[in-house]
């Protein structure tokens, strides 16, 4: 009896460790899993070139200030890029306009009152801008932002080179094909452009 006994407690032991065992092991399996499911759904793969690149997902608040220098920097891109040709200048107006309020149409309104497209596209003139840096305040909401940039005129006779210093704020909002980082731009202003140099051609 004893040995029945002692040979049923092993079994007893052995199965209680068998049972714990297949538990813990198909609870890290799960957990495995997860981990390996979840890090795969913040991979995703985009074909450029015919190559395969591999992009990582991340929160919104990671991305915000690349985001917002980019999105400020391709306002000003195509705001100030301008060419002698009335479609190229009307194209890159429309799609600034879409990542800004009303405070830009009424600069462009302006400018276009005092006949500034026209002069250009009359005096075949080439006007470029490259954006230095941008200053953005992502501790408080809208974001604050100060961009400073370097305009190139190109006239007939002269090169003017011009300093370009905006300022204005960034509003959250949905994100669309015309406006691919969720941002706006709100109560935008040139606060200084002057001329630094000009050069004869």
């Amino acid at each position: 009896m004893k040995n029945i006994d002692e040979a049923f407690r092993y079994i007893k032991m052995f199965t209680i460790v068998s049972i714990t065992g297949s538990f813990v092991v198909c609870c890290f399996a799960i957990y495995k899993s997860y981990s390996v499911v979840n890090e795969a759904q913040q991979k995703v793969y985009v074909l450029a070139n015919g190559k395969a690149l591999e992009a990582y997902g991340a929160d919104r608040k990671d991305n915000i200030p690349a985001e917002a220098k980019d999105h400020i920097k391709t306002f000003h891109q195509l705001f100030f890029t301008l060419s002698p040709d009335e479609k190229a200048i009307n194209s890159n107006i429309a799609k600034s306009l879409y990542l800004a309020d009303g405070s830009a149409k009424m600069a462009y309104d302006n400018l276009k009152e005092s006949n500034y497209y026209n002069n250009i596209i009359s005096g075949n003139v080439n006007q470029t801008v490259q954006i230095d840096s941008v200053y953005i305040n992502i501790n408080q909401y809208p974001y604050l932002f100060r961009c400073y940039g370097t305009q190139q005129i190109t006239r007939p006779t002269t090169v003017v080179t011009r300093n370009l210093v905006t300022t204005g704020y960034l509003r959250n909002v949905n994100r669309s094909e015309n406006n691919s980082h969720g941002f706006l731009i709100e109560k935008w202003e040139t606060i200084e452009n002057k001329d630094l140099s000009i050069k004869r051609r």
